[in-house]
């Protein structure tokens, strides 16, 4: 077996800022391949905030069964990002073509394709079965239309947020956005909550389209306000500024438990929904008591494979899987030419080697990384 250890980035799944690199389990020197099996050269992977959603939630959401670790109570972090297959036993799999897919964030993964066909295949593996079938697929990169070389660092650390985006503006759209006037974002200057304002904007002046309101912290409100999407942007403290009267729908992206409250006790009588998303906040998630005991609407966990599914079904409920995909490619071609005008809304900063992946770690669980940059690491 060769002698290449790999890295991969290890947490403890309850303590979040405990992190660790180790080898890479997945690597040519501890794994060798099976019949039907491939490995892929992970060569670069985005994080941001959603990747800590991916970590805070991974118990309810189970998302740590994609990856998983073999100690006990650590968990593979994962991420969107490009690999390359370097070994394959697999038919139809070829040494030598790159992948788009959902990784861990390591140096190697070990893949079972099945369903091979123009577009990619699909992580067959068994312990993936049962796990929602949007993570378990890898498109080839020449055959991807949304795939362009020039823009590889925006589609890591946007398109797989932007398309949760498109998703909740097309769940909110479906329901009428429940009969109220605006739309209240938290953590205003997440990149998800971005594109999700961008998707929601993109309907003004359409009867019933609602105002697109913000809440973030103050060192971000000037970079939120720059972007053109919110009608208004407050920082987290001017909450009680807003008129309680005005129908609201909150979606929650800093999950917040303190914030949350405050926001359904705002508006009481007048909240519509309430969208829990992510959990950028993630270690203020249970401070604030139970969702049972909030006023009004109880927060509801928007899952965006059910939304795909949904909408991929044939018409009338979908717009079947090519209807899917192609109002998505609209969307997302929209989205980049606007994230990269004059005043790019994603800087792309590329880090190499295990410190300094465990530094970026840091920094995005501190919520201290910078708002309009977009993190692309390696640990090849």
């Amino acid at each position: 077996m060769r002698s290449d250890t790999g890295h991969r980035l290890f947490l403890q799944r309850q303590r979040l800022a405990a992190a660790r690199i180790g080898p890479d389990p997945d690597a040519p020197a501890h794994r060798a391949l099976q019949p039907g099996q491939a490995r892929l050269a992970i060569e670069h992977f985005a994080l941001t905030a959603n990747n800590i959603t991916y970590a805070a939630f991974g118990e309810a959401m189970k998302y740590w069964h994609f990856f998983p670790a073999a100690e006990p109570g650590e968990g593979c972090l994962p991420v969107w990002g490009f690999a390359t297959v370097v070994e394959s036993l697999a038919e139809g799999v070829a040494v030598g073509r790159r992948v788009w897919g959902y990784f861990p964030a390591g140096s190697h993964l070990v893949v079972t394709p099945g369903r091979v066909n123009a577009g990619g295949f699909v992580d067959a593996a068994p312990h993936r079965a049962d796990l929602a079938a949007v993570y378990n697929h890898c498109a080839w990169c020449d055959a991807d239309p949304g795939w362009q070389p020039a823009l590889e660092g925006l589609q890591a650390v946007m398109r797989p947020l932007f398309i949760t985006s498109f998703l909740i503006d097309d769940f909110l759209a479906e329901a009428a956005c429940f009969g109220a006037e605006q739309v209240l974002l938290s953590s205003a200057s997440s990149k998800t909550a971005c594109a999700t304002a961008f998707c929601l904007a993109q309907r003004r002046g359409q009867p019933g389209a609602p105002r697109v309101l913000g809440l973030t912290s103050p060192r971000s409100m000037g970079f939120v306000r720059s972007l053109g999407c919110y009608d208004d942007v407050l920082a987290y403290d001017a909450l009680t500024g807003l008129a309680p009267g005005v129908p609201t729908v909150y979606v929650d992206f800093a999950g917040n438990a303190a914030l949350r409250r405050a926001v359904h006790e705002h508006f009481a009588g007048t909240l519509k929904y309430s969208a829990s998303i992510g959990g950028t906040h993630w270690d203020a998630l249970a401070a604030a008591g139970t969702s049972a005991s909030l006023p009004g609407p109880r927060p509801t966990l928007f899952f965006a494979p059910a939304q795909v599914k949904k909408r991929s079904s044939p018409p009338p409920e979908g717009w079947g899987r090519d209807g899917l995909d192609r109002r998505l490619a609209q969307a997302w071609n929209a989205f980049t030419t606007a994230a990269t005008g004059p005043e790019p809304w994603v800087q792309i900063s590329h880090r190499s080697g295990p410190e300094a992946v465990l530094v970026a770690y840091a920094e995005v669980l501190s919520g201290q990384a910078d708002a309009r940059q977009g993190l692309m690491l390696s640990l090849a």
